[in-house]
């Protein structure tokens, strides 16, 4: 799914009817049936509802969401910001649509001060902002601003159209410092915004974001941004296996890592590897915690490593046979986990890469290796211009360090900073965080939307080292898609996994019991929504199954 700036909306949205004859009213009745559709189901005992809008399209969308909630039944109540003389086209229609016969209460709001007498609609199950939407430009003034400090007395979820009010729509930041309604969920129509991935639009991380298909095609959607949606790749996952399966047709992954004090590190990335679907797994691991490494799982194989007095990898007097050896069969390499990063450790990564090419996940120590030894940075980026799969996953501490910068540095863009990196050095960079981000060698980068907060703890770098590698063993013809899949596959995880948890208790090895949830959800509902954020049409699917 491409993400869209402001303009290529408004463009998308004129191709739709110039080019494809579908008239724009008929692109507002699709949006305010998808509104109306998505109220219903996400909030299914709101028997009141008021629907603030303003004078634009976003507020069209409101009015008629407004006629049809009505007519389904509901109790709706409708303020119009500003008198509707100054309505337009198909905002215009929906108006005249909405106020021609009895579809509950209407207020015409010309002036701030009159809010105040309106505190009684404010009563309510739900309040729908439909004040102003992609189109508008910050900061919010006047009678929006009015209502946003009026509306802020209201108790009731509120689901924004769109967008919720005054959040710009091409922002890629987490948070805006602009006055904003605040939002329990949020729709928006045809094709997600910059700030629909990268903002935290609702009150709460798990509360939905979605977006609805209302008829514009896809030769209509265009975008020169070339930021796309990483759960759209879920889709790589959704085909059944065929019925004569066996373990040699999904790979065999090799974890190369661990140290005396690190040996779970290498043992998250083992199983996570083997959840996520690989056909065999091997952990090589320094022989005084492989017993540790081994024990964590039986279907996990396991080969001991020479070790230094100190437990780390002995990287030196190690011949071309032994990792020809080590490799041999092995169809992708994660390395890195818990590997310590001792002279025998880079000694031990260099030739581990030289010895195969094949496609190789690097985090942890690994990462940390590269950053102190340009010479070998310079090595594995050739490796990666030359058509190897490379994949670096470092969080903001080592993305730092890998390019010698800081952490407020990376952090301030972390698209351009991820993009450039991975086209310089010809890899895919998985740029972990909030929103984490997959840059790919061609400048292409998708947005991750699932995980929350109880990810922040150790092990979940380790797992989603392991989750990478294994369903870059299983779909190696399409190495894009499973990277960007399998990074939104550990977030849904964890998702599943800290329903039944809290925050503050949730253990990486948690996760690994939601792995089957994550594989069986589908981002797309019965009713076409694409669900960024939250479990909506989870629950949706779930409930006409039943």
């Amino acid at each position: 799914m491409k993400v869209l700036t402001a303009a290529e909306m408004q463009a998308c949205d004129r191709a739709t009817t110039e080019r494809f004859g579908v008239p724009s009213l008929e692109l507002m009745r699709a949006a305010s049936a998808a509104v109306a559709r998505f109220a219903r189901e996400q909030f299914p005992k709101a028997q009141r509802v008021t629907v603030l809008c303003g004078r634009g399209n976003n507020g069209g969308d409101g009015l008629m969401t407004a006629r049809l909630l009505d007519e389904a039944g509901l109790a709706v109540t409708t303020l119009l910001l500003g008198a509707p003389e100054g309505l337009k086209g198909d905002a215009a229609a929906a108006w005249s649509e909405l106020s021609s016969s009895a579809h509950g209460p209407i207020h015409i709001v010309t002036e701030a001060s009159e809010l105040a007498q309106l505190d009684v609609v404010l009563s309510t199950d739900l309040l729908i902002d439909a004040v102003v939407g992609t189109g508008f430009t910050t900061p919010l003034r006047g009678l929006a601003l009015a209502a946003l400090q009026w509306a802020r007395a209201c108790t009731a979820p509120m689901l924004a159209v769109d967008l919720p009010s005054g959040w710009p729509a091409d922002s890629t930041d987490s948070r805006v410092d602009t006055p904003v309604f605040a939002a329990d969920a949020v729709i928006t129509f045809t094709a997600p915004k910059p700030a629909h991935v990268f903002g935290q639009l609702t009150r709460h991380w798990h509360q939905p974001v979605v977006v609805a298909p209302i008829g514009s095609p896809d030769e209509a959607i265009v975008s020169a941004h070339n930021v796309t949606w990483a759960g759209a790749a879920h889709s790589l996952v959704e085909t059944p296996r065929v019925a004569d399966a066996n373990k040699g047709r999904y790979g065999h992954v090799l974890v190369v890592g661990g140290a005396v004090g690190k040996a779970g590190a290498p043992a998250l990335a083992s199983l996570a590897a083997l959840r996520a679907g690989a056909g065999l797994v091997t952990a090589a691991v320094p022989s005084p915690v492989l017993a540790t490494v081994a024990g964590f799982a039986p279907e996990l194989m396991s080969i001991p490593l020479a070790s230094t007095d100190t437990g780390e990898l002995a990287g030196d007097r190690l011949s071309a046979e032994f990792f020809s050896s080590l490799t041999k069969g092995k169809t992708v390499l994660a390395i890195g986990p818990g590997m310590g990063q001792s002279p025998g450790a880079r000694v031990f990564l260099t030739q581990l890469l030289d010895a195969t090419g094949i496609p190789a996940v690097l985090d942890a120590d690994a990462l940390n290796l590269l950053a102190a030894d340009p010479a070998l940075f310079t090595k594995l980026s050739a490796m990666g211009k030359a058509g190897r799969t490379v994949v670096l996953t470092p969080h903001p501490g080592e993305m730092a360090r890998l390019t010698g910068t800081s952490v407020p540095a990376v952090q301030t863009n972390r698209l351009e900073a991820a993009r450039t990196f991975a086209q310089t050095h010809g890899v895919t960079l998985v740029l972990k965080g909030a929103r984490t981000l997959i840059a790919h060698p061609d400048g292409r980068v998708a947005v991750n939307t699932s995980g929350n907060p109880a990810m922040a703890k150790g092990g979940s770098g380790d797992m989603l080292t392991g989750w990478i590698a294994g369903l870059l063993a299983q779909y190696a013809a399409e190495p894009a898609r499973a990277v960007e899949a399998a990074v939104n596959l550990h977030g849904l995880a964890a998702d599943f996994a800290v329903q039944r948890a809290d925050e503050h208790t949730l253990l990486a090895t948690d996760t690994l019991r939601a792995f089957s949830r994550a594989f069986r959800f589908r981002p797309y509902g019965p009713s076409g929504y694409g669900c960024l954020q939250g479990h909506c049409t989870q629950r949706s699917r779930v409930r006409a199954e039943q």
